[in-house]
């Protein structure tokens, strides 16, 4: 059976008209307009180890060359299988990937999706190594890398930590990419950054760099990566059947904090927030609002942001499902029916 990617929650739809930059970038280094099981130990290491972290992951994170566009990429599975973003590679079938040592090979685009922005290509080299990978999503306030080839510059790499999570990219509703779920974070990423590798401090992938708000929309460092465990979900989709369906909910969600939870007379800071609502959408029709708590999906409960959204993975549009929530301390149930999530 075809492994589902990850639930598509609400799209931002505030009024700030931002234009997000995409991280790719001609041969000129001008930037273009386009959109851009492990431990769960956080312990980071002595700052003095992250050269050693950097020298370790750059063999397993590529520059993605596409005509005179330069994107980022990663290696996530023996075969020499790199995961990079659909903006990147666009309508193109064969790209250029770029190794850390300076080596060039040609490599196929297996398949893209346009609405999660990742795509999955495959090197003519198959001994590339690749990424440890992180499926727990980090914390605020937890210290991170991003490495990649922004405007060119190969084997970059830029420190920051983890701004927030279960983020959207304002305005991109209006422009149709479902970006949603994402890693925000201070670490600079730039046009050719997109596709990198947003890493912990212990040497784990925890996401995809996808993009950035540009300065001119009054943002200083804010960048978006998709998470790990999204990313991977999506890739074993696209290779299973050249293809992603997405449920869509219309909500979206944050982790409950033992004061958000005192703040609401919950009684309880197990389960997941709902911050907002699409008014059109097929949660808002079965009742549930902004404020809610939900803690359990399909029977399975939703203690936490990941519980949920592992709740969510075998999900299918026109699924009829059971949500069971509280509001004012009283558990409440809804029957909510997903659509498919369209670009």
């Amino acid at each position: 059976m075809t492994r589902r990617s990850r639930w598509v929650a609400l799209l931002g739809s505030g009024a700030m008209l931002v234009a997000t930059v995409g991280c790719t970038t001609d041969g000129g280094g001008e930037a273009t307009a386009t959109p851009t099981g492990a431990p769960t130990s956080t312990t980071a290491p002595a700052v003095a180890d992250l050269p050693q972290i950097v020298a370790q992951l750059q063999p397993s994170v590529v520059t993605v060359r596409v005509g005179q566009g330069i994107g980022s990429g990663v290696v996530f599975r023996d075969g020499g299988l790199i995961l990079t973003n659909e903006h990147v590679v666009g309508d193109q079938e064969n790209v250029e990937v770029a190794l850390a040592d300076g080596t060039r090979i040609p490599a196929r685009v297996v398949a893209a999706d346009a609405v999660t922005d990742l795509a999955v290509l495959r090197a003519e080299r198959t001994d590339l190594p690749p990424a440890p990978f992180r499926t727990e999503l980090p914390s605020p306030g937890e210290p991170v890398l991003a490495l990649g080839s922004p405007l060119g510059f190969l084997n970059s790499v830029t420190a920051g930590i983890v701004s927030g999570v279960g983020r959207e990219i304002p305005g991109s509703a209006s422009q149709g990419n479902a970006l949603v779920d994402l890693i925000q974070t201070d670490a600079a990423i730039s046009p050719g950054n997109s596709g990198g590798a947003l890493v912990d401090f212990s040497g784990r992938v925890i996401g995809i760099n996808d993009a950035y708000l540009p300065p001119q929309t009054g943002a200083v460092s804010i960048g978006f990566a998709i998470p790990a465990a999204t990313a991977l979900d999506i890739a074993d989709d696209l290779l299973d059947d050249g293809r992603v369906t997405q449920p869509y909910l219309g909500v979206a969600v944050a982790r409950l904090t033992s004061q958000i939870a005192q703040s609401l007379g919950a009684g309880t800071d197990r389960g997941v927030l709902v911050r907002d609502v699409d008014e059109d959408g097929p949660a808002a029709e079965a009742g549930i609002r902004p404020g809610d708590i939900i803690t359990e999906v399909t029977g399975d409960r939703t203690e936490t942001l990941e519980a949920f959204l592992g709740a969510l993975r075998s999900v299918e549009p026109g699924q009829r499902i059971s949500v069971t929530y509280l509001r004012d301390g009283e558990t409440r149930r809804a029957t909510v029916t997903p659509t498919t999530a369209t670009r």
